[in-house]
């Protein structure tokens, strides 16, 4: 018999399948805005029920604690007890992150007298929490059980008990008329968890009167860090590494010579013989000056060409915050250097500052 050849699905009746299946559906704005809304109800109800005298005395806990915080959770809360502690530590107060079950084999050895031990849990009855609760007391640790039940077998049996509120959960669950109700996953409660631990540790650095520069001390990798701790020294270049021309050269001779040769400057740097800068000659003053003088431009010198139709050029010192000197470059109009002269009034060239060794700072 004849091998019957299957026909190819086309294009239409792939979509139309898909669509079928639930994978044509087109969202709806309101249906996102509705869930939006609902989540917005439940922060406001967590800000309404949140027991502000529990969460100073924690608060007040933690302050005086002359030990570490240890943060504690299963699951979820444990990511989200991760991130509180992460967050406790760059802003001034000693934590570590403790994981239950490695606690209950060998890292309760982390928990001494005068520790607090801060537990997250929704339903305050998490197993692996509760067991650990008697061997955290033992090591001479005091527990905060932070829970959505102040009813809870952790609230009872820790040492201090903050209520962290939520009234409901968005649901994923669409089951139909009739299916059988089933836990959501806590989506609202997870975020409120970190609202409530984050500003707790903000709280805490505004107390002990963290400054900026102590917070960026902490921040030496990241881009906070580097704003607020690293100063024009570390990234500019040095000026015996900078294309240094006199004001009596020729200035188109001065361009030919440094031609190629401006070191990634962007311009030519014009000293006097005791290194006071004078101003900068770049191709755009020669632009001006041509558009004015023609071919008499070819007799001017560099310092009847330098900083042509413009001001002095903006200028910072070797003492200034980079991240100054970057804003400095940025306003009124952007400019691609910033040369660095002393700040004894005298304007000796220490430096520049451009936009390549900004980028290669990581500012």
């Amino acid at each position: 018999m004849p091998t019957t050849r299957k026909r190819s699905a086309t294009k239409a009746e792939l979509d139309a399948k898909a669509a079928a299946g639930g994978g044509g559906t087109k969202l709806k704005e309101e249906d996102v805005k509705q869930l939006f809304e609902l989540q917005r109800k439940y922060f406001a109800s967590f800000f309404q029920k949140l027991n502000f005298d529990e969460v100073a005395a924690l608060c007040q806990k933690m302050l005086e604690c002359k030990g570490t915080t240890l943060m504690t959770g299963i699951g979820k809360s444990a990511y989200i007890a991760k991130k509180v502690c992460q967050t406790l530590v760059s802003t001034g107060t000693r934590a570590i992150w403790l994981a239950p079950v490695d606690a209950l084999h060998g890292d309760i050895g982390n928990v001494s007298p005068g520790d607090i031990v801060v537990m997250f849990s929704k339903s305050g009855s998490t197993e692996e929490l509760v067991t650990l609760v008697p061997y955290a007391k033992a090591k001479g640790g005091f527990l905060v059980a932070a829970t959505n039940d102040p009813n809870s077998k952790l609230a009872k049996m820790c040492d201090m008990h903050v209520t962290v509120p939520v009234t409901g959960e968005l649901t994923p669950f669409n089951d139909g008329p009739g299916a059988i109700s089933r836990q959501a996953p806590p989506v609202t409660y997870t975020a409120l968890q970190m609202l409530f631990g984050d500003t707790i540790a903000v709280y805490l650095m505004q107390v002990k009167g963290l400054t900026q520069n102590q917070y960026a001390m902490n921040h030496p990798a990241g881009r906070i860090g580097k704003r607020l701790v690293l100063t024009v020294k570390d990234v500019m270049k040095p000026w015996n590494d900078l294309p240094l021309v006199k004001p009596a050269q020729l200035g188109m001779d001065a361009l030919v010579h440094m031609a190629g040769t401006s070191k990634g400057c962007g311009c030519l740097l014009v000293v006097d013989d005791d290194r006071s800068l004078l101003g900068t000659f770049s191709d755009a003053d020669l632009r001006r000056a041509l558009t004015d003088h023609g071919e008499k431009v070819t007799q001017m010198s560099v310092k009847e060409l330098m900083n042509y139709n413009k001001t002095f050029p903006r200028t910072t010192t070797i003492e200034a915050m980079a991240f100054d000197a970057h804003m400095t470059m940025e306003e009124p109009k952007p400019v691609d250097y910033l040369p660095v002269i002393s700040s004894d009034g005298k304007k000796t060239l220490e430096g520049i500052v451009t936009v390549h060794t900004l980028k290669d700072a990581g500012m």
